[in-house]
């Protein structure tokens, strides 16, 4: 690379990532394939448009390439349309309310500390709660979605649109329950499948597309693909409106973007063949065998799990009765050697900055190849890494308030002197399972 700058910066990041464990579970390892794809010479061309209705020439290639793309995932999930322009999975939610919609229209979805996601209906601050009439359902006290609750929520509000999908709900989502629901209403059920699309493909996830009117879904997360997105129309869309299809390409072009990202779109393509294969099924099923010894470890060394396990991919640590911050917790992680993040929980008095959980799962440690032994040995330096932090903000006296000042969590972190004995362990382990280049 002649930029030498980015390219030490490139290597600094491999160095990073080959040394730490990668637990967000909205992050992957890509394969070398799909990153060749992405930075192939298609990245050069424009294609506004679709495959055959296409505003400039020289598209022979890209028009191959985009019905390949649609081609692939209309096998694999067994679905009659597909739209693979989406830049990301906001884009692809945007796009879905506003072919389906119209302004203020009413939608319902999972709230945020509940585990939904900023574009279900976060009221206020993100455009789905500021066009549209947003309504919210939320997990109870024991952490699941009470789908009686759902119901007489939809009964009252009448949405036109009903968005199941989520962020850091760890529990199996009850499709046919929302359609019944939805049904009752007469609204459109929309599956957001981002985080589980990877575990649906392998059968350890219940699936929505026999159930919802219209999918979207990244390919970034448990899918292995380039950071980008998709939209799937189910044959209950298409017999609800025959033209819901076409009026979801004309929402993606002309009416939220302009010309798609041909090289993305080739690196879709190539992630579809990926998880095609039989070695991806065996992929999806380690890693919610993974998950679940991860968070029954964790169980067992006491602390409070969300809906107390999961059933997939992800799980939330409730740290209040722990008496620290996510904050403090996912910095002092990242110490240690494990990346994850700061997540809020249901019924948080904490501000959102200050979240009182952190969350984290398995797609990439099972990418790189490790097994339900070391998630034994993950969930105990996850355990040691907590309880030193929290006897240091004894030691220094430090109160909640206090705690939420940058400074003085590092103060803390930098007391901690457990988190580098541990950082050295993790890059031990990590050594010996290197970031696979194919899959």
């Amino acid at each position: 690379m002649i930029d030498k700058t980015v390219a030490k910066l490139i290597l600094k990041e491999e160095k990073r990532q080959e040394e730490t464990l990668m637990m967000i579970p909205s992050e992957n390892y890509a394969s070398q394939s799909v990153m060749e794809a992405l930075g192939s010479i298609f990245t050069d061309k424009y294609s506004e448009g679709y495959a055959n209705k296409r505003y400039y020439q020289g598209q022979r290639f890209s028009d191959e390439l985009e019905t390949l793309c649609i081609d692939r995932a209309k096998k694999l999930f067994k679905v009659p349309f597909v739209n693979v322009q989406p830049y990301s999975g906001s884009p692809a939610n945007a796009a879905v309310y506003f072919a389906l919609l119209n302004p203020q229209d009413t939608i319902m979805g999972l709230s945020l500390p509940s585990g939904g996601h900023l574009t279900h209906g976060v009221p206020h601050i993100t455009f789905s709660g500021k066009f549209f009439h947003s309504v919210q359902y939320e997990v109870d006290k024991n952490g699941y979605i009470n789908y009686d609750t759902v119901e007489k929520i939809a009964l009252r509000e009448r949405p036109k649109l009903i968005v199941a999908g989520t962020t850091h709900y760890s529990r199996q989502l009850d499709f046919k329950r929302f359609a019944q629901i939805a049904d009752k209403v007469g609204a459109y059920l929309m599956a957001d499948m981002s985080h589980v699309i990877g575990l649906i493909i392998a059968g350890v996830y219940s699936n929505p597309i026999p159930y919802v009117d219209v999918v979207t879904t990244t390919t970034h997360k448990t899918l292995r693909g380039p950071r980008a997105a998709i939209i799937m129309v189910t044959d209950k869309g298409l017999k609800k409106d025959p033209a819901m299809g076409e009026k979801i390409n004309k929402a993606v072009f002309p009416g939220l973007q302009g010309g798609p990202h041909m090289n993305t779109i080739a690196a879709i393509a190539v992630s579809l063949e990926e998880a095609s294969k039989p070695k991806f099924i065996k992929y999806g099923q380690q890693v919610v065998k993974n998950a679940k010894v991860l968070s029954d470890e964790l169980i067992k060394k006491g602390y409070h799990l969300l809906s107390g396990g999961t059933d997939s991919h992800v799980m939330v640590v409730d740290l209040r009765k722990d008496g620290i911050l996510g904050n403090t917790a996912s910095e002092a992680l990242e110490v240690a050697g494990m990346i994850l993040n700061r997540n809020a929980v249901p019924f948080d008095t904490n501000p959102p900055y200050y979240p009182s959980g952190i969350r984290f799962g398995t797609p990439g440690l099972t990418s790189r190849g490790f097994k339900e032994k070391h998630m034994k040995q993950i969930a105990g330096w996850i355990d040691r890494v907590l309880k030193a932090l929290i006897l240091s903000k004894k030691q220094l006296k430090v109160d909640d308030i206090l705690e939420r000042k940058k400074e003085i969590r590092k103060k803390m972190i930098d007391n901690t002197k457990e988190l580098l004995l541990i950082n050295k362990e993790v890059r031990t382990l990590c050594k010996q399972f290197p970031i696979k280049k194919e899959y």
